[in-house]
């Protein structure tokens, strides 16, 4: 069944979805967002690790392989708001050594912009969405720019308690940035500073989709459709252009949609699948492919948790399950001898009982009477410093289509990741300082949260670059051989850094979505 052509349809209704929704629906464009999954209101984001679990995918259509298969569920989401629905609203930036890494040292990628030509939009998010911090006390570490509009959280001794041990490691920590009210913002009450970030806020205070960009977007009249799952973008006859996409609705009957443009802003290993699903005689390989590298270049951070538990009562249950405190200090490119990659050292995360980073799940040694008896303990005295790695860009980390079809008749995928000995090495030496750091706070008991080397924030796969002989997209994401046809998010960065990715993911999309709106009749034809 065929719809209303329109003027963008828009793939996904997460982070990246939402900005080109709003810019483009208040630049007076008609526009469909399509939505996988079921349409969440503020109402249905439960404080709870059980409840939490309905906004976030519970399988998928990925298999995965590897020295270090990505484990997606955390990094993914379920319905209108996408994984940033239940994010910990981290806010830092990349920084200027993270766009120039094959220049400055000859390995990895360039990407074909600077931070200057971000940090523009960084400034622009910030006020859109409502950041608390202290941007001032960031420019130890990166370029001025305008300061945040609210100031930054209040903190809790959980987080204060790490301030000693990083002082003695000469570790300088500043207010961490986040996407949280820290006082009321645009109709948005202050937050409450009860912890339950990572399974979604029901009062507002962090910003999410539904009410920041989404909730722009429908004020100014574009139409979310969720349960709606694309498995094509359509192309004409000549593939010089995309026409619409294919997609399956609430009652899984086939739909098309046509537009003047179609922006792919699905989870970054889902927009490769579409791409290569979408192949035609123009385009053998898949959309936007003829470079070959489109699901190539999948990159992951990694975390070193570091535990320290205290007698005392340290409010771990309070605050926001982000970060207190934040650092820089380990962001150089070689910061650590033997090894290369940043750092971005986090103290001060809320803890709840279980789920991600629970404190029952802090000691994975002990069980029965031992693991209650240390539960008690922990509830009360335990807390923990995070530093986040970089790994490189490998283009054997990569999507891969296969021969099984989910119940639309569309290829299932694997992720295929694995870290490389760089990245092993990083993350070995953030345990090595997070000890350092721990015994000098004065802590009970230390020790390093140790497991599989995790896999956290999906980047890559859809990389910007200058040209189509090296990447898919340019640097405003739209792809060099389809010029209507676009891609946002995490997936057109050319290197990771080791920052959390969802400010930078908000700066590019503004970018991406206002040069959209400014060269409409170029590009829409």
């Amino acid at each position: 069944m065929a719809n209303e052509k329109v003027d963008v349809v828009i793939v996904g209704a997460g982070a990246s979805g939402s900005v080109f929704a709003a810019v483009l629906a208040k630049a007076g464009k008609k526009v469909v967002v399509l939505e996988q999954g079921p349409d969440w209101q503020l109402a249905d984001l439960i404080s709870s690790d059980f409840w939490g679990r309905r906004i976030k995918p519970a399988s998928g259509p990925f298999l995965l392989e590897g020295k270090n298969p990505f484990g997606y569920v955390y990094q993914a989401g379920w319905g209108v708001g996408g994984a940033a629905l239940h994010y910990f609203a981290n806010f830092p930036r990349l920084l200027p050594n993270d766009f120039k890494i094959k220049s400055e040292h000859g390995r990895a990628l360039d990407w074909p912009i600077s931070y200057q030509d971000v940090a523009p939009y960084y400034d622009k998010a910030a006020q859109d969405v409502g950041v608390s911090g202290d941007a001032k006390a960031e420019e130890i570490w990166r370029p001025a720019g305008a300061p945040y509009p609210m100031p930054p959280m209040k903190t809790f001794r959980h987080g204060e308690i790490w301030l000693k041990g990083c002082e003695s490691a000469a570790i300088r920590m500043v207010p961490a940035a986040v996407a949280i009210t820290s006082t009321d913002y645009k109709g948005r009450p202050a937050c409450i500073h009860d912890g339950w970030c990572h399974v979604g806020c029901p009062t507002g205070a962090l910003a999410n989709p539904l009410v920041t960009y989404l909730g722009d977007a429908k004020k100014a009249g574009a139409e979310v459709r969720p349960r709606s799952t694309v498995t094509r973008v359509l192309s004409n006859a000549q593939g010089n252009k995309v026409i619409g996409v294919e997609y399956y609705d609430a009652k899984k009957e086939r739909q098309v949609q046509e537009a003047s443009v179609v922006v792919l802003a699905a989870w970054s290993a889902q927009n490769p699948r579409l791409l290569l699903n979408s192949a035609t005689d123009k385009h053998a390989k898949g959309l936007a492919n003829s470079s070959g590298l489109v699901g190539k270049y999948m990159m992951a951070h990694f975390a070193s948790g570091t535990w320290a538990l205290f007698d005392e009562d340290v409010q771990n249950h309070m605050g926001t399950t982000g970060a207190q405190f934040m650092s820089y200090d380990r962001y150089g490119k070689t910061s650590h001898k033997g090894t290369f990659g940043s750092s971005f050292i986090v103290a001060g995360s809320a803890l709840k009982t279980s789920d991600l980073g629970g404190f029952a799940n802090a000691r994975l040694d002990l069980f029965g009477p031992d693991l209650a008896a240390f539960m008690k303990r922990a509830a009360r005295g335990l807390t923990r410093i995070n530093a986040f790695g970089e790994a490189l860009p490998s283009i054997e980390n990569r999507i891969e289509p296969v021969s099984d079809k989910d119940e639309f008749g569309m290829p299932l995928a694997k992720i295929v990741h694995s870290y490389d000995p760089d990245a092993v090495a990083l993350w070995n030496a953030n345990f090595e300082e997070g000890l350092q750091v721990a015994k000098a706070t004065g802590a009970k008991e230390v020790w390093s949260g140790r497991g599989n080397m995790p896999t956290i924030h999906l980047m890559g796969g859809t990389i910007m670059g200058t040209n189509a002989g090296d990447s898919v997209t340019n640097s405003f994401g739209q792809t060099h051989e389809l010029p209507n046809l676009y891609i946002a998010g995490p997936g057109i960065f050319a290197t990771a850094g080791a920052s959390n990715p969802t400010y930078t993911i908000l700066a590019l999309s503004l970018r991406g979505a206002e040069q959209l709106a400014a060269n409409w009749s170029t590009v829409a034809g």
